[in-house]
């Protein structure tokens, strides 16, 4: 086992994996840039070291910083957390390069699974049911045509490389294919440096699935059942909970088997998430991430596990402590992302938090970094805080839900509380009855 582990990270995530760290007896060090020299995982850890400025680009994004931060602390090894370099396969490699062991899968998985198409190629190949559409990029308007022609209105075009619905467009018909894929190669090119885009066919009321599934690198893997991620604004997840409240128990066990042996075959490591649309009883393959998902407590409330303490343990090259035997689905869980922004428009709302007081209770958990007097930085994303319960059921849930918020104090900045005390009132909230359009039509009656 480690003796160190650098997290590579900030916020609430960074707070999260030194948690674990505490547990397993694992020493902690934290990196910051110079906005974040007073946060509370720089507190938290059991050493910390600057690494640069607050721009992302010259801290947490910054290779040589963090691989030189492992060389003056001791680190054996580098925990990505998620977004900055989690999914960052070149970074593994030096990390590699370096003797460091990086805390999730392989540069190789990571590279395979970060290109779309390639992703979906692979997917094919391991039995993964996929989204109609082209086989590879499309090179020109003419190709955008004859596919869009082949699998039928209305088709949307992605950027290979994209990700958070950038380089993302939609037509609906014919005459909309033109622009839409232009603006998709444009702002493709703009957001990643690579205008290589695929076309997909569009469904028109999906739910958003996804299967948590866990391998041990050495041909064996799980799943944990699905996430359903269907609240987005934006592409951008709002809610997320688990079970998926449209899917039965048969469909669960035979999608997650599904992704379970693919990822087995692939002698994949660590936490991973295979997402899907989903409609008409039928799953679509629409990416894999290859890291910790901002949502992974719902999933580790339901069953009971600490997915942060397995990524550690199998970095380490011991077994997985649990297998699908053994893992139990128990109860209803539902995540809130709480960010600091201004309804309802949804700008960034960074400043000083006069006063906070975090909810508490049976089956309520907290995950945030933020303290009474804490300035939120304006460099970074917008996320202070997930709000996660779990109740004996969805009812409960919900319930517990209403009355954490409740609870929830967070003074001198605008958050998104008021939207979730909003979308509790609303019947289809309350049955599950939503698709990945719902929130962005209710958006645009109720805060338009």
């Amino acid at each position: 086992m480690f003796d160190k582990i650098l997290i590579a990270n900030r916020g609430e995530i960074a707070l999260r994996v030194i948690r674990a760290c505490r547990e397993m007896g694992i020493a902690s060090v934290a990196v910051h840039s110079t906005a974040d020299a007073d946060a509370m995982h720089v507190r938290m850890a059991d050493e910390s070291i600057c690494i640069g400025p607050p721009s992302g680009s010259q801290s947490y994004l910054s290779v040589p910083a963090i691989i030189s931060a492992c060389e003056i602390t001791g680190a054996q090894a580098i925990h990505p957390g998620y977004g900055f370099l989690s999914e960052n396969a070149a970074f593994v490699q030096i990390v590699e390069d370096h003797q460091l062991t990086f805390i999730g899968p392989s540069a190789e998985h990571i590279r395979i699974m970060g290109d779309k198409i390639t992703a979906k190629e692979t997917m094919k190949k391991l039995g993964v049911p996929c989204v109609p559409g082209s086989d590879g990029g499309v090179p020109d308007l003419d190709t955008a045509r004859t596919v869009a022609e082949q699998i039928g209105y209305p088709v949307i075009i992605k950027a290979t490389a994209g990700g958070g619905g950038r380089g993302m467009k939609l037509a609906k018909t014919a005459a909309e294919l033109e622009n839409a894929f232009r603006t998709a190669r444009s702002e493709s090119k703009a957001a990643f440096g690579n205008d290589e885009v695929y076309i997909e066919k569009y469904l028109t009321t999906p739910r958003h699935i996804e299967i948590q599934v866990f391998g041990d690198g050495k041909g064996r893997a799980v799943h944990l059942g699905e996430r359903d991620c269907s609240l987005q604004r934006r592409h951008q997840k709002v809610l997320e909970e688990a079970p998926g409240p449209s899917i039965t128990p048969e469909q669960r066990a035979r999608i997650g088997k599904v992704c379970a042996d693919a990822v087995a075959k692939i002698g994949y490591s660590g936490a991973g998430t295979i997402e899907f649309l989903y409609e008409n009883d039928e799953f679509y393959f629409i990416e894999m991430n290859t890291r910790l998902q901002v949502e992974h407590p719902v999933t580790e409330a339901v069953f009971g596990v600490d997915l942060v303490r397995e990524q550690i343990r199998v970095a380490a090259g011991l077994p997985m402590e649990f297998n699908q035997n053994t893992l139990r689905l128990n109860g209803h869980a539902i995540e809130v992302r709480i960010n600091a922004e201004k309804l309802p428009n949804f700008s960034p709302s960074p400043g000083r938090i006069t006063q906070y007081h975090s909810p508490g209770g049976l089956g309520v958990r907290m995950d945030s970094a933020i303290y009474d007097g804490y300035r939120i930085p304006p460099y970074y994303d917008s996320l202070i805080g997930k709000l996660i319960v779990h109740g004996r059921d969805r009812p409960e849930a919900l319930a517990r839900l209403s009355r954490a918020l409740g609870e929830l104090i967070v003074d001198g900045v605008d958050t998104t509380v008021p939207l979730f005390n909003a979308l509790l009132r609303e019947e289809a909230v309350q049955t599950g009855g939503y698709n990945i359009h719902w929130l962005e039509h209710w958006l645009e009656t109720n805060l338009g």
